[in-house]
C-alpha cells in the first residue's frame, strides 16, 4: 500500500512517528563529529528559549518548556557550570533569577543552526524536485499545527478532544 493509499485513521500516529523520526535522524547526524560534550534535548530547548526571551525567569522557563521548575532549576545550574548561561538577580525581586545567554553558548547556537542547515539543506537538495515542492508546501500546514499543539498545551490542560476533562498521562 502507498502513502497515497495507507489508512486514514493512522494519519495521525503516521505523520508523529515522521516528524520524531527526523528530528533524532537529524541529532544523530548533528553530533557527529561534535569535539566539545554534547548538549541534551531539554538544554539546547532551553538556551535557545533565553536566547529568545533574555532575562527570562526560571519559572517562566519552566512554563514554556512544560518542564518542572526543579527539573528546570537542575538545567540552569548545569548550563550555568558549563558556562554556557548566566543568572543574574532580577532587581525587582532579589530571590529570583534572570537568565542569559553566555558568549559561548551564542557561538554553540550559531554553529549548530549553520551545520543543521548545512545538514537539511544537502538532504534536501538530493531529493526529486516534486518531493522538495511537497516539503515546501507542507510547511505553512506544519507551522499551523505546531501553533495548534502549543496553544492547546498553554490552555488550562484540557484536551480537545474531551471537552471539560485534562489528558491523562
Amino acid at each position: 500500500m502507498d502513502e497515497e493509499e495507507s489508512d486514514p485513521d493512522a494519519f495521525p500516529e503516521e505523520l508523529a512517528d515522521t516528524l520524531v523520526r527526523v528530528q533524532r535522524l537529524i541529532r544523530r547526524r548533528l553530533r557527529g563529529g561534535l569535539i566539545e560534550p554534547r548538549l541534551r534535548g531539554a538544554e539546547v530547548e532551553l538556551l535557545r528559549l533565553v536566547e529568545e526571551r533574555p532575562g527570562l525567569g526560571v519559572s517562566d522557563a519552566a512554563r514554556a518548556l512544560h518542564l518542572a521548575g526543579n527539573s528546570v532549576s537542575t538545567l540552569v545550574n548545569r548550563l550555568v557550570r558549563d558556562g554556557y548561561l548566566l543568572r543574574e538577580t532580577d532587581p525587582a525581586d532579589r530571590r529570583a533569577a534572570r537568565l542569559r545567554l553566555t558568549p559561548a553558548a551564542s557561538e554553540r547556537l550559531g554553529e549548530w543552526r549553520r551545520r543543521r542547515a548545512e545538514l537539511v539543506g544537502h538532504e534536501v537538495a538530493a531529493l526529486e524536485a516534486d518531493d522538495r515542492e511537497a516539503l515546501r508546501a507542507a510547511l505553512p500546514a506544519l507551522r499551523r499545527l505546531a501553533t495548534a499543539l502549543h496553544e492547546e498545551s498553554e490552555d488550562t490542560g484540557t484536551d480537545r478532544r474531551t471537552p471539560g476533562k485534562a489528558e491523562e498521562s
